[in-house]
């Protein structure tokens, strides 16, 4: 196959070693989108600013699927180094959508502070540090001092360890998505919703239209962007998505006076503040132990995380969210035009809020311009194949 670098800049991110298919491809300018959260907002922004035509399809309302139930922690805190990479590439991609579309975009920066009293989870913290400092990361020690200057409202305790990496963000992750959703309307897109996918319009094997509850939308592609729905959607086209099981559980206030700068990962439980002034806290971004999301559990938590931010003491509990997740069976993202097929494009993972920026530009450039991104490559659905 020919090789060629294509240097696709956008405000300090280079996206190089882009390999062209090895086929040509009618016009993909019909463009639909499955599912209206942070990753299908993204790819609809970029497209119609391309000047495709793009129909984004949101089965319920956007932004109320895993999107919602997100922590929205931006961070490049992923191996293997290739995910690393991608991840570090998101978080530049956040930052240059940020300035693009300024304050409207709900986005905090100042990094993420990390502690533990335990001398033996100090050892692993430390080696997990040394191994992101290898690949280039801005993450380090602090002592407690710095540690009380960086958050004067924390009662951290006793610090057997702290880290403080300094890139990384969180977002309000509905108020994002809908900025994002805005901005791509006015440049041309189309949101519909409710209008859930219930067929696929296949003449001899192509993609002609997809079937919705709203009534039939002419496709040239079909983008499947919509989180836990993505199995069922995917194999309406013929292809098999598999996902864990991973429910996870988050407690939020209502708006609250500012206490805390940046995401907060304690040994009892993380936290941060969103740009509005609602805290968010939860215990950790695995499948959450139990499904327990009552309003009682929620106070208790609140209760317990007040020993870390005692401004929690005398908050309400605004809501308590249990969402399911996204998560491929190998915890890594699925991205891409399946092989042989350039009508249905996939795109599924857990770090959607981290890549949702990076996916868009990306997807776009492989919709639109018929080449395939290499960061991507260890993302496609292929390696599923036994």
């Amino acid at each position: 196959m020919h090789r060629r670098t294509l240097l696709q800049l956008f405000g300090g991110i280079a996206v190089s070693g882009v390999r062209p298919f090895a086929f040509q491809s009618p016009a993909r300018n019909r463009i639909v989108i499955a599912g209206g959260g942070i990753l299908g907002a993204n790819i609809a922004y970029q497209l119609a600013k391309r000047g495709a035509t793009v129909t984004l399809l949101e089965k319920a309302k956007p932004a109320t699927g895993a999107t919602a139930n997100s922590f929205a922690w931006i961070n490049a805190n992923k191996q293997p180094q290739a995910y690393f990479n991608l991840s570090q590439l998101g978080i530049e991609a956040w930052r240059e959508l940020h300035a693009e579309l300024g304050a409207a975009l709900p986005v905090r920066w100042g990094g993420s502070l990390e502690w533990t009293n335990s001398a033996e989870r100090a050892a692993r913290q430390a080696e997990t540090m040394r191994r992101f400092q290898a690949w280039g990361y801005p993450v380090h020690l602090i002592d407690e001092k710095r540690f009380r200057a960086l958050e004067p409202n924390v009662e951290p305790g006793p610090i057997s360890s702290a880290t403080h990496a300094e890139i990384e963000g969180n977002a309000d992750p509905v108020g994002a998505t809908e900025v994002i959703l805005a901005r791509a309307a006015a440049a041309g897109a189309t949101i519909v919703y409710p209008a859930e996918v219930t067929g696929l319009d296949l003449a001899s094997g192509r993609l002609r239209a997809v079937k919705t509850t709203t009534g039939d939308v002419d496709a040239d592609v079909l983008v499947i962007a919509c989180g836990v729905d993505t199995p069922k959607v995917a194999a309406m086209a013929g292809f098999s998505v598999q996902l864990t099981r991973s429910p996870g559980i988050l407690f939020h206030t209502p708006p609250q006076p500012p206490a805390i700068d940046r995401i907060l990962l304690s040994p009892i439980g993380n936290v941060k503040q969103k740009p509005d002034g609602r805290i968010v806290t939860g215990l950790d971004f695995g499948p959450a132990p139990a499904a327990d999301a009552t309003r009682e559990h929620g106070e208790a938590f609140l209760k317990k995380m007040s020993a870390v931010v005692p401004h929690l003491s005398n908050a309400p509990i605004e809501k308590v969210t249990l969402g399911f997740r996204p998560l491929p069976k190998d915890s890594h993202p699925i991205v891409g035009f399946p092989e042989g097929r350039r009508d249905i494009y996939i795109t599924v993972m857990h770090s959607g809020i981290t890549l949702g920026p990076l996916i868009g530009r990306l997807a776009a450039i492989e919709i639109l311009d018929a080449v395939r991104v290499d960061p991507l490559a260890p993302y496609r659905i292929e390696r599923f194949k036994s």
